[in-house]
């Protein structure tokens, strides 16, 4: 569990923070005394998660950003620049899903995928990591997903753009490690969201048979994970993928 203020005085960057998973990162990295510039596409729902985290708007801010629209992240990474100063940790939570079959998936929808799973969080995190290498330190942590290392059917896109996620984390834990950053994965199962419960009860009881603990994971386990590895003592830990399954997947 993160100490209070551990992260204080440091800026985090969390995209696709409206709600579920990137919304209790946000939070969790707020309670550890963190600055959070909370990305999401969705501007209504993104500003009451923030203020709902920060009612005063002094260390959550919202920022409304298409992460497909390149141009529009560089200005957000500017302004955000310009309010809290450099980030030094970033976690590039927000992803699409596909749920189609190999022969529906049209090129069009494979690249939409692609555009906010990876090359959105390549472009971001080659964006951040000039200021991280400036100052030494960096912690960056990418939310890839169970589905990028074990075959589901209706995952095509989605899985394999989460399997390159976690190339890419290592191919940036590389380059960076010299300069003082970090890079990891977290391959999270199952997470107990709104998106989620949208399945139903039997598809919900289907999913949680699946796992050996016997149920899905709550955010806020996985948020916890996420500000351990933004955190000061997690400074020799880099390349790695966390698998946090309940058992799905043992290695």
């Amino acid at each position: 569990m993160a100490c209070i203020d551990e992260l204080a005085g440091r800026t985090a960057l969390v995209t696709g923070s409206a709600q579920g998973l990137g919304a209790a990162v946000a939070q969790a990295l707020h309670n550890a005394g963190a600055r959070v510039l909370a990305w999401d596409v969705d501007e209504e729902r993104n500003h009451a998660t923030a203020t709902r985290i920060d009612p005063g708007g002094v260390r959550v801010v919202p920022v409304c950003v298409d992460l497909a629209d390149l141009d529009a992240v560089d200005r957000a990474y500017r302004w955000g620049r310009e309010r809290f100063g450099p980030v030094d940790i970033l976690v590039n939570n927000a992803a699409r899903a596909l749920p189609k079959l190999l022969w529906e998936t049209t090129p069009a929808e494979w690249d939409q995928v692609f555009e906010v799973n990876v090359r959105a969080a390549f472009f971001l995190t080659r964006t951040v990591a000039v200021d991280m290498r400036a100052g030494g330190w960096g912690r960056v942590v990418n939310m890839a997903s169970l589905a990028g290392q074990m075959a589901r059917p209706t995952g095509a896109a989605y899985g394999a753009s989460k399997a390159a996620l976690i190339a890419l984390t290592r191919v940036f834990a590389a380059e960076l490690a010299p300069y003082g950053v970090t890079v990891n994965t977290i391959a999270p199962a199952m997470v107990d969201t709104p998106m989620v419960r949208e399945i139903g009860k039997e598809a919900w009881a289907g999913l949680t048979a699946q796992v050996p603990v016997g149920r899905i994971a709550a955010p806020e386990e996985v948020a916890r994970l996420a500000v351990h590895l933004a955190g000061p003592d997690a400074g020799f830990i880099t390349g790695a993928t966390y698998d946090i399954n309940g058992g799905a997947l043992m290695r």
